[in-house]
């Protein structure tokens, strides 16, 4: 991933040390240091403390949580950190969350919303955090036993209730990729599960036994009917929605290959060609809505451009 890209990719920020030889000791002994701080989520969002920056609290003001995960120690001072505090996110309920937020006089944020606005310590702790707590609510369950998990390692791994037996945090690749033509147009597609005039990138997720490659030229065919050929990496990112990774590539339809869109008409329901004027002027005129400036997929459409496209509304 080269710098100049990799800089326009928010969720892959981060300042922390992820600290894995801390998780065995719990979370009780981890906060216990005076240095410590949590950040509070709720339903996905978490608590700030101002527009674009996270709410950094003493556990002592947190008065109860539903689940407790250990982030890692930060690795420089700052105004609300020494370097070695270590970092938990604390998930509560509906009354713990109405009174943190009355009494901070505080709001909750998205991270879809928010990602790029965020320093990059909080970019970072936010990511990680709602990827883990992401995981938590999908495995409550042992997927091999059906038995109850319980939270463990600092909420790194779930245990199975009755035999023991550890289970891990997943996650899922997907790739991602910008299509051009021989006359560098860019392909986007509109979703069945967007509104109209939204239009982004294909993607799709990785199959068992699958390489990157294969699945960037597998999915381009099956939503689009464009064969493409030479998949490029430029870069990836956390999307914790709930529990992806995606991995982006650029690729360009192949010799002598059609560029006629064929939508596959449940997930890609119409198909777009556009050159560079085509789409400043369409997104400039609200005729389209692109994807938000937190996404790995706006950062390929930037690239293709040659800089930020001026916006007619994100999402």
């Amino acid at each position: 991933m080269t710098d100049s890209f990799g800089s326009r990719l928010p969720l892959s920020r981060a300042s922390i040390d992820r600290d894995h030889l801390s998780r065995g000791l719990g979370l009780e002994a981890v906060l216990a240091d005076p240095a410590a701080r949590v950040l509070v989520l709720h339903e996905r969002r978490v608590l700030l403390a101002g527009p674009a920056q996270i709410a950094l609290l003493d556990p002592s003001r947190v008065p109860g949580h539903e689940l407790a995960l250990y982030l890692g120690r930060a690795v420089d001072d700052d105004d609300e950190l020494v370097t070695g505090a270590p970092i938990a996110a604390l998930l509560v309920d509906e009354a713990t969350a109405a009174a943190l937020a009355a009494e901070l006089e505080a709001d909750w944020g998205d991270l879809r919303l928010l990602g790029a606005q965020l320093s990059v310590r909080d970019a970072g702790l936010f990511t990680e955090a709602l990827a883990l707590a992401n995981w938590h609510t999908s495995y409550a369950f042992s997927p091999r036993t059906g038995h109850a998990s319980i939270p463990d390692a600092a909420g790194w791994t779930r245990r199975d209730s009755v035999t023991g037996a550890e289970l891990f945090p997943r996650t899922d690749a997907a790739i991602i990729v910008g299509i051009t033509d021989d006359d560098d147009r860019l392909l986007l597609g509109s979703n069945a599960l967007w509104e109209a005039n939204r239009f982004s990138l294909l993607a799709g997720f990785v199959e068992p036994g699958e390489s990157l490659e294969a699945a960037v030229i597998r999915e381009v065919y099956e939503e689009s009917g464009v064969t493409v050929v030479d998949p490029v990496y430029k870069g990836s990112q956390p999307w914790p929605f709930p529990a992806s990774l995606m991995v982006g590539f650029r690729a360009r339809v192949a010799p002598g290959s059609s560029t006629v869109g064929r939508p596959d008409g449940e997930e890609i329901l119409e198909l777009r060609w556009f050159s560079r004027e085509e789409l400043a002027a369409a997104n400039a005129a609200g005729e389209i809505r692109l994807p938000g400036a937190t996404s790995i997929a706006r950062a390929i459409i930037d690239d293709w451009y040659g800089g930020e496209l001026p916006d007619g509304g994100r999402w």
